[in-house]
C-alpha cells in the first residue's frame, strides 16, 4: 500500500530554532513510544473490518485508550534522535519544488487484544449502562467507553455486545413497568400520568445517552444487518412490548388521558403539556390507534350524542348552531395542540359548495365524529325547526353559519337546498294565491326575490345549486294562479312608466325594469302579459302619460331580447304609428294654414292607429258639437287624398281636449277627456241641466256619462255643482256651472274616473289571448305539413313541441337571452295534447290537410 503527497520544503530558520527542534524530537518520541498500538492500527487498515474501525465517514477515529501497558517501550529505538536529525537534514537539503514520496507499509504482525479484554470491557460497559438507567454517575469517561465499543466491534464481538445491551434494556423496562405505584389502584389518575410521563421522558434521555456510547455499533453492525433494530428503535420496541402486555398500566394510562380530556371539554383547566407528552409517547410506541384512538372516539361519540340531544331540546336553532361552531373550534384546537394529527383521515364524498360536482373531502376522525353527532344526526330537526324562522327574519349571519356547518356533513347542502326550495314555494304561494294581496303582489314578489338573492349570494356563497333551486321555486309558485300574475306584472310596469310616477330617477327606473324582467321570465302566460301591456302602453302613448320615451323603448328592448322580435312586433308598430302621426299632423297644419281658414282657431291633433297593432276598441257613437265635426271632416278629406283605399274610424273614447273657461276669479284652462269636454260645452248654451238632458244631448253611454259627471262635480276640481249633493250620480240630478270655482293653477287637469276592469272584460281579454294561441298553433301545423307533405300524428306533435315548445307535459326551464324561435315560445303558455288534436281536426275540416286513406294515424298536406 503506497501513497504520494507533495510537501512544502521546511524553512531553514525553523530548523535553527532549538525550541522547535526539541519539540519535533518530543513529538517523534511520543509517536514511536507505543509501537503495539501503531501496529494494531496498521493491522486494522489491512483488514476489511479494521478499515471501518479506523475511519468513519472518511475521517480517522481517535484512539482513546491503550490496549495494554506492557507494550509501552518494547519497540523504542536508541537511534531515534539521530534518525530524526538525519531526516530533517535531508529535508533541509531538498531543493524547493522537489517532490518527496512517502511509502506506507502494513505491519508484519497482526495486532491482538490483551487477555480477558472482552470480559473486562463487558463489565465496564454494563456498569455504565446500569448507571445511566439508574441516573447515577459513570465511573469511566465517555471517550473510553466509546473506544471500548469500537475495539469490540473491530474484533467481531458486535453481535454479543448488541445482545447484552438489549438484555440490559429489557430488564430495565420490566423492572419499571412492574412497580407497585404504577400497577396499584389507589393512586390518583393525575399523579399516575405524571409518573408515567416522567418515566417515559427519563427512558428517552437514557436511550439517547446509551446510543451515544454505542454509536459506532449503531452505524456499523446495525446498518449491515437489516433485520436488527437500531438502538433507539430497539428501546422503543421493548418499551412498547412490555407496556402493551401490561394491561393494567396501559388501561390506567388511557383512562387517565380520557378523564383529563373530558374535564377540559367540561370547561376545567388541565395540563396540556402532560397530555401532549403522553399522546406523543403513544404515537412513538405506535399504539396510538389500537390503545387510545378507538376508545377516545367512542368517548367523544357518547359525550356529544348525549349533549346534542340535551341541547336540541333547550336551545333554539341559532343558539345551537353557535354551540356547534364553538365545539368544532375547540376540537380543532385540541387536535392542533396535543392530539395526533397524522392519523389516517376519513375519505368522504360531499356535495360541492359552489359548483355542481362532487369534490373529495378529508376529515380527521375526531372532527368527523363531532360533526356526525352534532349535525348529521339532527340535520332534519335543525332544518325543520329553524330554517323557516331564519329565512323569515332575514338572519344573514345565522344563515351563513348554518350553510358553513351543513356543508361539512354528507348531504348537508342538498338537504338545506331542498328545504330552502320548499320555503320559497310556500311563502311565494301565499303572496300569489290570495286575491286580497293583488294590489301589492308584484312589489311583494320583487322584495321577496331581492331578499332571497341576497341570501343566496351572501349566505350560500352564490352556490349554483341554490341559484337554480331559487329559479325553479319562483317559476313553480308564480304560475299556481293562471294568468293573474302576468296581468298584474303588466299593470305594475304601466304604473312605473306613467308620468305620474314621481321621485324615481332614470337609473332607479332602469333597475326596477330589470327586476321586473326577472319575474317576467318565470311566468308561463307571456301572451297574457303582452295583451295587458299593449293595452296600457296604448293609453300612455295616446294620452301622453308616458314618463320617458327612453324608458319605454328600454322596456321594449328588454322584451325583444327576452322573447324575440315576434313578441314585440306589434308594440314596435305602435311606436311607429305615433311617429307617423306626428308627421301627418305637421302636414295637416300646413294644409290648414294654406287652404282651410275655418279650422285655424282649433288646434287639432290626430293619432292614426293601425288596427292590427293596437288593442281592439269597440266603436262608440256620440253626438259631437259642430265645432268638432267640421275639423274631422276636413282631416278625413286631407288624409284620404294622400292614402286612398284606407278607412278612418274615429274613437272618441281615446280623445282629450284643452278648454278655456271663464270663472268669476278669471279664466282657466281645463285639461279634460273628450267626454268631459262634450259635457262642459253644453253649459255654454244653458247654465243648468239635468242628467237626462245631458244624456240626450251627448249620447254618451250611461255608465260612462255617470263617471264623467262624477269627475266634474264630485272630484277635486269641481267646475260644475250637483244637486242634491253626494258622491253618486242618480237620475234626476241637476247640474250647474260653478262660476265661483277657484284654483291657484292656471292649467288644471281633471282626471277621468277610471272604471275598474270587470270580470267580463278580463275574460274577454283572456279569450282574445286564447284565440291568438289558436292562430299560432294553426300556423305552426300548416308550416310543418307544407314542408313535410306527409307526417304521422306522433311526429307532427313532436314537431309542434320543437317549434312552439309549449309546456305540455314537461316543464322546461330556460334562463337565457338567446334570440331564437324556441326561446320565443318557451314557457309561453300551457296547453294539453287534446288542444293540439282539436286544432288538427279544425284544419282538416277547413281542407288544409287530410287523413291518409290507408292509415288514419297519418296526415297529408292539401295544396
Amino acid at each position: 500500500m503506497s501513497a504520494a503527497k507533495k510537501y512544502k520544503p521546511m524553512d531553514t530558520s525553523e530548523l535553527l530554532d532549538t525550541e522547535n527542534l526539541s519539540a519535533c524530537i518530543k513529538k517523534f518520541d511520543s509517536a514511536t513510544q507505543n509501537p503495539g498500538r501503531s501496529a494494531f492500527a496498521a493491522q486494522n487498515m489491512n483488514s476489511a473490518s479494521a478499515a471501518a474501525a479506523s475511519t468513519t465517514n472518511g475521517e480517522r477515529l481517535p484512539n482513546f485508550s491503550k490496549l495494554g501497558a506492557h507494550h509501552g517501550n518494547d519497540m523504542r529505538s536508541a537511534s531515534t534522535t539521530s534518525n530524526l536529525l538525519n531526516r530533517m537534514g535531508a529535508i533541509h537539503n531538498t531543493k524547493p519544488g522537489d517532490v518527496k514520496k512517502i511509502v506506507i507499509k502494513n505491519f508484519k504482525a497482526k495486532p491482538t487484544l490483551p487477555d480477558n479484554y472482552s470480559e473486562d470491557t463487558y463489565v465496564k460497559l454494563e456498569e455504565a449502562v446500569i448507571a445511566i438507567q439508574l441516573s447515577k454517575p459513570i465511573k469511566y469517561s465517555l471517550e473510553e467507553l466509546y473506544q471500548a465499543v469500537v475495539n469490540m466491534c473491530s474484533h467481531k464481538m458486535d453481535a454479543q455486545l448488541y445482545a447484552k445491551l438489549k438484555e440490559l434494556t429489557e430488564l430495565h423496562v420490566k423492572r419499571n413497568i412492574k412497580l407497585k405505584e404504577l400497577t396499584g389502584g389507589s393512586m390518583d389518575k393525575l399523579i399516575l400520568l405524571e409518573k408515567i410521563n416522567n418515566w417515559w421522558l427519563s427512558f428517552c434521555q437514557q436511550m439517547i445517552m446509551i446510543r451515544s456510547i454505542f454509536l459506532y455499533m449503531d452505524r456499523t453492525y446495525v446498518l449491515q444487518n437489516s433485520s436488527i433494530h437500531s438502538i433507539w428503535d430497539m428501546g422503543l420496541d421493548l418499551f412498547r412490548i412490555h407496556f402493551a402486555q401490561n394491561n393494567v398500566v396501559q388501561k390506567r394510562t388511557v383512562d387517565g388521558l380520557l378523564t383529563l380530556i373530558e374535564k377540559e371539554r367540561q370547561g376545567s383547566t388541565v395540563d396540556r403539556g402532560l397530555l401532549k407528552s403522553l399522546v406523543r409517547m403513544l404515537c412513538d410506541l405506535q399504539i396510538y390507534s389500537s390503545a387510545f384512538e378507538e376508545k377516545f372516539l367512542d368517548a367523544t361519540n357518547q359525550l356529544y350524542k348525549a349533549e346534542s340531544q340535551r341541547k336540541m331540546q333547550v336551545l333554539e336553532v341559532p343558539e345551537y348552531l353557535q354551540h356547534v361552531s364553538k365545539r368544532l373550534a375547540e376540537e380543532n384546537e385540541r387536535l392542533l395542540h396535543y392530539l395526533d394529527s397524522s392519523t389516517k383521515y376519513i375519505f368522504l364524498v360531499c356535495c360541492g359548495i359552489s359548483i355542481l360536482m362532487d369534490i373529495l373531502c378529508y376529515r380527521h376522525p375526531l372532527i368527523y365524529n363531532v360533526e356526525k353527532e352534532l349535525l348529521a344526526e339532527h340535520l332534519t330537526t335543525i332544518l325543520q325547526k329553524g330554517l323557516d324562522a331564519l329565512l323569515e327574519d332575514n338572519r344573514l349571519n345565522d344563515l351563513t353559519l348554518l350553510y358553513g356547518l351543513l356543508s361539512r356533513v354528507k348531504n348537508g347542502t342538498s338537504e338545506l337546498c331542498g328545504n330552502f326550495n320548499g320555503y320559497i314555494k310556500k311563502k311565494g304561494r301565499t303572496i300569489v294565491i290570495d286575491p286580497e294581496k293583488d294590489k301589492s303582489m308584484v312589489q311583494d314578489l320583487l322584495d321577496f326575490k331581492d331578499k332571497m338573492d341576497v341570501i343566496v349570494r351572501n349566505c350560500f356563497e352564490h352556490n349554483e345549486k341554490f341559484t337554480n333551486s331559487l329559479r325553479e321555486a319562483f317559476e313553480f309558485f308564480i304560475n299556481q294562479r293562471a294568468n293573474k300574475p302576468a296581468e298584474l306584472i303588466a299593470k305594475y310596469v304601466d304604473m312605473k312608466l306613467r308620468s305620474g310616477n314621481k321621485g324615481t330617477t332614470d337609473e332607479e327606473l332602469e333597475k326596477t325594469l330589470d327586476k321586473i324582467m326577472v319575474l317576467f321570465r318565470f311566468i308561463h302566460g307571456k301572451d297574457v302579459f303582452e295583451a295587458f301591456y299593449k293595452k296600457d302602453l296604448a293609453k300612455r302613448l295616446l294620452v301622453g302619460k308616458s314618463a320617458s320615451v327612453d324608458s319605454e323603448k328600454s322596456m321594449l328592448s328588454k322584451l325583444k331580447q327576452e322573447c324575440g322580435g315576434g313578441f314585440t312586433s306589434k308594440l314596435e308598430g305602435m311606436f311607429k304609428d305615433m311617429e307617423l302621426s306626428r308627421d301627418i299632423n305637421l302636414a295637416f297644419r300646413g294644409h290648414t294654414l294654406s287652404n282651410d281658414r275655418d279650422v285655424t282657431n282649433l288646434d287639432l291633433t290626430v293619432s292614426i292607429l293601425t288596427m292590427g297593432y293596437w288593442p281592439t276598441y269597440p266603436p262608440t257613437e256620440v253626438t259631437m258639437p259642430p265645432q268638432f265635426i267640421n275639423p274631422q271632416q276636413i282631416f278625413n278629406k286631407f288624409y284620404l287624398e294622400k292614402h286612398s283605399g284606407r278607412k278612418l274610424q274615429w274613437q272618441p273614447t281615446l280623445g282629450n281636449c284643452v278648454l278655456r273657461a271663464q270663472f268669476d276669479a278669471g279664466s282657466k284652462e281645463l285639461m279634460v277627456s273628450l267626454f268631459q269636454a262634450l259635457v262642459l260645452l253644453l253649459f255654454n248654451d244653458k247654465p243648468t241641466m239635468s242628467y237626462e238632458e245631458i244624456l240626450a244631448a251627448t249620447s254618451i253611454e250611461d255608465g260612462e256619462l255617470r263617471r264623467t259627471l262624477q269627475s266634474l262635480a264630485c272630484g277635486r276640481a269641481r267646475v260644475i255643482t250637483k244637486t242634491p249633493k253626494g258622491r253618486d250620480i242618480e237620475d234626476g240630478d241637476q247640474f250647474d256651472f260653478h262660476n265661483e270655482f277657484t284654483n291657484k293653477l292656471f292649467r288644471i287637469k281633471i282626471n277621468q274616473i277610471q272604471m275598474k276592469e270587470t270580470n267580463e272584460e278580463q275574460k274577454a281579454t283572456e279569450e282574445r289571448v286564447f284565440q291568438d294561441r289558436q292562430y299560432q298553433i294553426d300556423a305552426a301545423i300548416v308550416r310543418i305539413m307544407k314542408m313535410r307533405k306527409t307526417l304521422s300524428h306522433n311526429l307532427l306533435i313532436t314537431e309542434l313541441f320543437n317549434q312552439l315548445t309549449f309546456p305540455v307535459k314537461v316543464r322546461t326551464h330556460i334562463y337565457t337571452n338567446q334570440l331564437n324561435l324556441s326561446h320565443l315560445f318557451n314557457n309561453y303558455f300551457r296547453l294539453q295534447p287534446a288542444d293540439l288534436k282539436k286544432r288538427i281536426e279544425s284544419l282538416i275540416d277547413r281542407d288544409y290537410m287530410e287523413r291518409d286513406k290507408d292509415n288514419q294515424n297519418q296526415y297529408n298536406y292539401v295544396a
